[in-house]
């Protein structure tokens, strides 16, 4: 299937998910583009949503050009801007750089009624200062313009990178390689305190006496082919390498989360070897609690703990010379939660195939895999602790949710939880479910002088569900 007959047959919610944010905060683009498909070219894709845009009215468009962030300021912002501002060198300014980029920005701002927008993929801060300087002295009509045009840059952009992987998926062949089971441990880290206080969790805080970390790194580019055609091992890092390099960076990692060790690391490889085109790295956290020996810890002892795994993910790529995140997100894996009454599945339909009968009152055991991605990559890293989502405090509220809700499906639950993990934490923009039914089956109904049952463990066959909860759902 071309790429072009892939966006097609999106369906209308998943086109515009993947091209919604063409246009910084405003979704509304891509919802009208999608109705004049089918599309015939990647070209006539983004002429579309330019038409949609032009048709839209001067009210519409002031409202486009006002989404968009402050250039070189320190305001939040979409992940994809934060990006594409991090390239341009607009988040490494000066103290004197940044005091004059807020000066003409306000200015520019108070002059024209918007701020000043420019395309900045392959531009330096300086180029950004001579055109902020130049277009300072336009007229209304010319600027606003001006302004609109660069939207569309930002879009076209945008979109080419977003369909470059799609459109040479015929063309690249598999080819990486890297190192699995990479186990590093490191005593007495600096703990991580100042999380968030909410009602569903007692995690407050990270006490890294042990933090430990079992990684998995992949490493491609172009320069490894020969290692695979023709046996020329030259341009190749040995996977042994790969496993020191990991274990002797978090000797001098400074962050606190398994999130920043990875970003932390996966940047050192890039900037290591130049011949490596992006990285891909997984960690899973291994959590340790302190052992309790006659009611009380020394806190010297620790004990491995629990089923779930905490996990993070990243993908980085080369932006010209720079390393940049093209892909993040956080897990907690393999969570395991039985609510042992209070639960239903009812309603649903029935013919010639079905044999489950309705339970208005059933124990429910489920397994889930919960995700979430922060809008600004950086809160992953805990700089300002308070934004950072623990995962500890992720699984806390799956299960208060769960005790609380009388779930009619698994379905309406998973909805339930992604809902209240949003609301609890506003960085986020989506969190996504991989759940199984691990409901047990009963063998004895009736106990006397009980309300307790009996069960064994579940046939072979599970239902399962997928779904991504995001802030449209608040």
């Amino acid at each position: 299937m071309t790429w072009v007959n892939k966006i097609n047959g999106m369906t209308r919610e998943a086109f515009i998910e993947t091209f919604g944010g063409l246009f910084e905060h405003s979704p509304w683009v891509a919802d009208k583009a999608e109705n004049e498909r089918p599309f015939s070219s990647f070209e006539g894709l983004f002429e579309t949503m330019r038409g949609v845009v032009e048709a839209s009215g001067r009210e519409a468009q002031l409202g486009l050009l006002r989404k968009h962030p402050q250039l070189g300021a320190k305001d939040k912002m979409s992940f994809t801007s934060s990006q594409e501002q991090k390239g341009a060198g607009l988040d490494r300014l000066s103290e004197e750089e940044f005091e004059t980029f807020l000066r003409l920005n306000d200015q520019y701002r108070e002059t024209f009624g918007f701020p000043f927008i420019l395309a900045v993929k392959g531009q330096t801060k300086r180029d950004v200062y001579q055109s902020l300087q130049e277009r300072l002295s336009s007229g209304y009509e010319q600027e606003f313009q001006t302004a609109l045009q660069q939207v569309y840059r930002i879009a076209w952009l945008r979109l080419q990178d977003k369909m470059t992987p799609v459109r040479s998926d015929s063309m690249r062949r598999t080819m990486s390689y890297g190192k699995g089971n990479v186990f590093a441990y490191r005593t007495f880290m600096e703990p991580l305190t100042g999380l968030s206080v909410i009602p569903e969790s007692p995690f407050t805080q990270k006490d890294y006496t042990v933090f430990g970390l079992n990684v998995t790194v992949e490493l491609g580019g172009e320069a490894f082919l020969p290692s695979f055609t023709e046996g020329d091992n030259s341009a190749v890092v040995a996977t042994d390498s790969m496993k020191n390099f990991i274990q002797r960076h978090l000797g001098s990692f400074t962050g606190k989360t398994a999130e920043g060790f990875v970003q932390y690391v996966s940047e050192a490889f890039l900037r290591k070897y130049p011949h490596i085109e992006w990285v891909q790295m997984t960690a899973e956290e291994l959590p340790f609690e302190t052992a309790v020996s006659n009611g009380e810890s020394g806190g010297l002892v620790f004990s491995r703990s629990r089923n779930e795994k905490l996990q993070t993910f990243i993908q980085m790529e080369r932006n010209g010379a720079e390393p940049v995140v093209t892909r993040q997100y956080s897990e907690v894996r393999d969570l395991q939660l039985v609510k042992v009454k209070d639960n239903s599945f009812t309603g649903f339909i029935r013919d010639e195939y079905t044999t489950l009968p309705e339970d208005s009152n059933r124990p429910l055991f489920v397994y889930v895999n919960i995700g979430w991605t922060y809008e600004d990559g950086d809160d992953a890293y805990a700089e300002d602790p308070s934004r950072y989502a623990a995962p500890e405090q992720i699984r806390d509220i799956a299960g208060a949710v769960f005790e609380e809700v009388a779930s009619p499906s698994i379905q309406s639950l998973i909805y339930s939880i992604g809902q209240r993990v949003l609301q609890r934490f506003p960085q986020l923009t989506e969190v996504t479910f991989e759940s199984q039914n691990r409901t047990w089956d009963t063998v004895l109904e009736d106990i006397d002088g009980s309300e307790g049952k009996v069960y064994t463990e579940p046939r072979l066959p599970f239902g399962f569900q997928r779904f991504c909860v995001t802030r449209d759902d608040l």
